[in-house]
């Protein structure tokens, strides 16, 4: 499984974006994502950016690794992620995540 890491623009330069997020910052490759401009959020793994996302999906994106590192480190993981887990989900919001409008 690939987990990718909410990050921040920046900088930009052709080709690429600095980016800051969870402590680190990074030059990340652009090419899959098209133009960028400080400020965006973008989901990163492996140096690349693979998906231009919102400031919301970055929020609930970083509350779910935080879960994970907690777990990782012996806390307890049962606590409330900030937003409703794809379990929790009705069918309907599944559709709507999933972008089958």
């Amino acid at each position: 499984m690939c987990i990718g890491m909410p990050m921040q623009v920046t900088a930009t330069e052709p080709g690429h974006a600095w980016c800051e997020g969870r402590g680190e910052r990074r030059r990340v490759t652009t090419a899959l994502v098209g133009p960028l401009e400080p400020g965006d959020w973008l989901l990163v793994f492996l140096g690349d950016a693979r998906e231009h996302i919102t400031a919301d999906r970055a929020a609930e994106v970083n509350g779910a690794l935080d879960l994970v590192l907690g777990a990782m480190q012996g806390f307890d993981a049962s606590g409330d992620a900030g937003f409703v887990l794809p379990s929790r989900m009705t069918a309907e919001q599944l559709k709507q995540l999933s972008g089958q409008f």
